[in-house]
């Protein structure tokens, strides 16, 4: 295979991401504010068509390499599918590398899951029944809820309703990056390099606010791997076997160690084969079943 020429997530944060169609979903509360020290902390709410619920949550997290996206972008329109399945869904914006670096977007997020705690009977919503879900760097912040419920350097008291806890009952993770530092030299081993996510400019660089070789302790933390627990709740992960952004090695040795930590009803692992970040694949009504049925086994 031909290397890549340049950075792909150069491309990546450049191109901007079309709003996902939610004309057809009569039930929903848009722009709802979860906390208030930002105005981007506002989330999404969607419901079936009928039915009182509660109905248990989907959380979704955007992607967009922790610098771009948004909670009403085409990345959520795939879940739309389990609205027919008698979920809620739930949308999340969190404040992005260029407004606040690591830990806040996850602290957002962890703010988002007490809320909708506080919250969730107003909107017909179980919140004691919710998964995270989300893809590349979505994915890793999937995960991470997953994993750090019980960290508390990942709490913010002034987001609020910390009365509540912040633990999901599943998580699903499509291509996140578990080991920033690994990357660079997966991607080569690939063909795929050079990738670039050790520069001064990457977005994992700019995630944690300063080159990730410079800060490999803080790049620690933000490893999803770093957390792995006996107790943790189960998780689905894909990936594509040709991924030129996320190394499908994040994922493998993501598994490796679950593997070695954790029960194997802890975890489940789809190596899709031909496919790269982001494929249209992961989006398909027959992926969209198979996550769906993860879910259900774990949250009905």
């Amino acid at each position: 295979m031909e290397k890549q020429s340049k950075p792909e997530h150069m491309d990546e944060a450049s191109i901007p991401i079309p709003n996902a169609d939610v004309s057809h979903i009569r039930r929903k509360w848009l722009d709802l504010p979860y906390a208030s020290l930002s105005p981007t902390q506002k989330l999404d709410v969607y419901l079936p068509d009928e039915g009182d619920g509660p109905f248990p949550v989907i959380l979704h997290i955007h992607g967009g390499a922790f610098e771009i996206g948004d909670k009403g972008d085409i990345q959520v329109q795939p879940y739309f599918k389990a609205l027919t399945h008698e979920y809620g869904v739930v949308s999340v914006n969190y404040r992005l590398s260029g407004e606040a670096v690591f830990p806040a977007g996850l602290q957002d997020i962890k703010a988002s899951i007490r809320w909708l705690r506080a919250n969730g009977k107003t909107y017909h919503l179980d919140a004691d029944r919710m998964a995270a879900c989300g893809s590349s760097a979505g994915g890793n912040y999937a995960a991470m809820i997953c994993l750090t419920a019980s960290v508390t350097e990942f709490d913010d008291p002034r987001l609020g309703n910390m009365e509540y806890p912040c633990h999901v009952q599943a998580a699903v993770d499509m291509f996140g990056p578990t080991d920033f530092l690994k990357m660079d030299a997966q991607l080569e081993e690939n063909g795929f390099g050079p990738g670039g996510h050790n520069e001064v400019d990457s977005p994992e660089s700019k995630y944690l606010g300063a080159k990730i070789t410079d800060v490999p302790l803080k790049t620690v933390l933000a490893n999803p791997m770093t957390y792995i627990h006996e107790h943790m709740p189960p998780i689905l992960i894909q990936h594509g076997r040709l991924d030129t952004l996320v190394p499908v090695q994040q994922s493998m040795i993501f598994v490796e160690k679950l593997q070695k930590y954790v029960s194997p009803d802890r975890f489940e692992f789809d190596l899709i084969e031909g496919v790269g970040h982001a494929d249209p694949l992961f989006e398909t009504d027959e992926n969209m079943n198979r996550v769906i049925a993860f879910l259900d086994k774990h949250l009905k």
